[in-house]
């Protein structure tokens, strides 16, 4: 009767802990934040995810925000705009969605948006900088000299950038096709361009990606970085600010 009396009390206070177990748990995710440490908003309320590479934190999206900081709209040039033009003459922050086809990874900017002093990134966060990717690339596995250099370089950090295969870099049959292993959670994926008199760049979406660094060249012209389906390197190079090209944001130290 002793160890049947014993054997109950035990039972009993097995369920009473187990339900504070189960209280604390219900009472502990309540209190869980709304925003999660592992993303981000912008100003029209996109959602981002970021990633940390090395000691950076990168957005794991590309931007496709339409508004600055502040609240001021971004001249969206739409596709075969008659009223305005995207070219050289468009000295203004402007940006589009390519052939206004909406399953493109976010919206093409033209450099002024890039550098605009409303400020086109989320507070605490700025666009990666030429020094940014030099940065990216070395922890990836660049050299210094490699990073500074022009061209295509490295061997296979673009691979490390590209979202993983054989999603979103695919193109026809080309037997030259390589695929992207997203080791840096980088995820990047082929948004193509605007060139610099309002065309389309080609072959596009799911061929090439553009990403405009915020450091200028000269006074016409600004650094980007350059992924391609077929290579497995990261080309870098400077261009007219009036190309409409991705744009990712790393968070400020």
């Amino acid at each position: 009767m002793i160890r049947k009396n014993i054997m109950q009390a035990f039972c009993a206070i097995s369920v009473i802990m187990l339900l504070i177990t189960i209280l604390q748990a219900c009472t502990k995710s309540e209190t869980l934040p709304d925003v999660l440490t592992d993303s981000i908003y912008d100003i029209d309320s996109n959602v981002y995810p970021i990633v940390k590479i090395g000691n950076q934190w990168w957005m794991a999206k590309n931007l496709e925000v339409k508004h600055f900081r502040n609240g001021r709209s971004i001249k969206e040039v739409p596709l075969n705009s008659q009223n305005i033009q995207w070219d050289t003459n468009l000295n203004q922050a402007a940006c589009c969605l390519y052939q206004g086809n909406t399953d493109a990874p976010g919206l093409l900017y033209n450099w002024y948006a890039v550098t605009d002093t409303n400020n086109i990134a989320p507070p605490g966060w700025h666009v990666a900088t030429d020094d940014d990717w030099q940065q990216l690339e070395q922890f990836l596995g660049m050299s210094i000299s490699q990073t500074q250099s022009i061209g295509w370089r490295g061997s296979n950090e673009g691979n490390k950038l590209k979202i993983e295969g054989p999603f979103g870099w695919t193109l026809s049959e080309n037997p030259n096709r390589v695929w992207g292993n997203n080791q840096s959670g980088f995820a990047a994926l082929a948004g193509s361009c605007r060139l610099f008199n309002g065309q389309w760049g080609s072959p596009g979406l799911n061929a090439t990606g553009f990403w405009w660094t915020a450091s200028a060249n000269d006074s016409n012209t600004a650094w980007y970085r350059y992924l391609d389906y077929n290579k497995s390197e990261v080309f870098r190079y400077f261009t007219s600010k009036a190309y409409g090209f991705s744009i990712r944001c790393v968070k400020d130290k």
